[in-house]
């Protein structure tokens, strides 16, 4: 294989984004694609071999842009614009920076950062109910909430339904003091959280007094039609094949739903099914009914949450082998 060298001019404002703390992100290109990279001035020379070097070029140069657009160069970048490399797909990922949903209230823009993420926001803009299943840090909650809000800001919907069911993660937390609302609020937080960083604490209290934003868990529901409403179930895995059929029997006119979960992480006791499970096996061939599963790839949190999520992933799988062997020997 020829040895070739590829030379890339790198303005200087951008020299700690694009090289990194103590150039973590040119070793990591180097290590990865196995390339050598030697910094002159402003120039980045790339020896290698010609699909490896014309690979960390393209690599870098798609880091640039992604520096000129303001975007932070952390980790997780990185990383995902290797991964795209080896398919020899990484210029792509410059047109997820046509895909700003909205902007947060300090003016950070919400778009998705995986093409995973594009698809998913995709379905919710073209499909009524959007089902989307995918482990923790995939942004499922995040995305929904951001097309919500979106949605009920242009006057799309007239109303934002959140909920999820009220179910300890793994551990009983007995009685907790206050009225009901000081109940349910704990189950809640999350979807809180991302109301306030897109919307903002004030505006989200001046249109929840109003009733045009509900913050509510699943039991809620029964007995409602919901015309006209964003409506987004999270932590679905927690539901029960009842629950799961009310919620969706509760959608009206003019509705738009995302359900989300992540089937890993059920918290439900053992010998109940869960409702999004049921879902997926009943709904699977309903038209205007998208599912969508995200994977480890499209973990935007730190990436030891990606390599948490692919080692759970493989430690499942290998289990789920030694159970059939087991099952074939009886």
């Amino acid at each position: 294989m020829s040895v070739i060298e590829n030379i890339i001019d790198v303005p200087a404002e951008y020299n700690s984004e694009i090289f990194g703390q103590f150039d973590c992100n040119i070793k990591k290109i180097e290590r990865t694609l196995h390339v050598t990279i030697i910094a002159r001035n402003s120039e980045l020379k790339i020896i290698g071999g010609e699909n490896s070097a014309t690979r960390a070029k393209k690599v870098i140069e798609t880091l640039i842009e992604k520096a000129r657009a303001k975007e932070e160069i952390n980790e997780q970048l990185v990383n995902y614009a290797l991964s795209l490399a080896f398919d020899d797909k990484v210029e792509t990922l410059n047109e997820l920076d046509e895909s700003v949903i909205c902007r947060t209230i300090n003016g950070k823009p919400v778009k998705p950062k995986t093409h995973g993420q594009k698809k998913y926001i995709d379905m919710i803009k073209k499909y009524m109910i959007t089902f989307g299943i995918g482990p923790a840090g995939t942004g499922k909650t995040y995305l929904a909430m951001a097309m919500a809000i979106t949605a009920f800001k242009n006057g799309d919907v007239s109303r934002i339904i959140l909920t999820r069911p009220a179910i300890e993660a793994g551990e009983n937390l007995g009685f907790l003091p206050g009225d009901l609302q000081s109940k349910v609020d704990p189950y809640l937080r999350p979807l809180y959280d991302a109301l306030y960083q897109i919307m903002g604490a004030e505006s989200y209290i001046h249109n929840s007094e109003k009733g045009l934003i509900e913050v509510a868990p699943l039991a809620y529901m029964r007995g409602r039609t919901l015309d006209n409403a964003f409506i987004i179930l999270d932590e679905a895995q927690n539901t029960t094949p009842a629950q799961m059929k009310m919620f969706l029997t509760r959608i009206g006119f003019g509705s738009k739903v995302v359900v989300t979960g992540d089937l890993t992480q059920k918290d439900l006791k053992d010998n109940i099914t869960s409702g999004l499970e049921t879902a997926i096996k009943v709904l699977g061939s309903v038209d205007d009914i998208a599912f969508i599963t995200l994977t480890n790839e499209d973990v935007v949190r730190h990436p030891l949450v990606q390599k948490i999520v692919k080692a759970y992933e493989d430690y499942e799988n290998r289990n789920k082998k030694t159970d059939k062997g087991n099952k074939r020997i009886r």
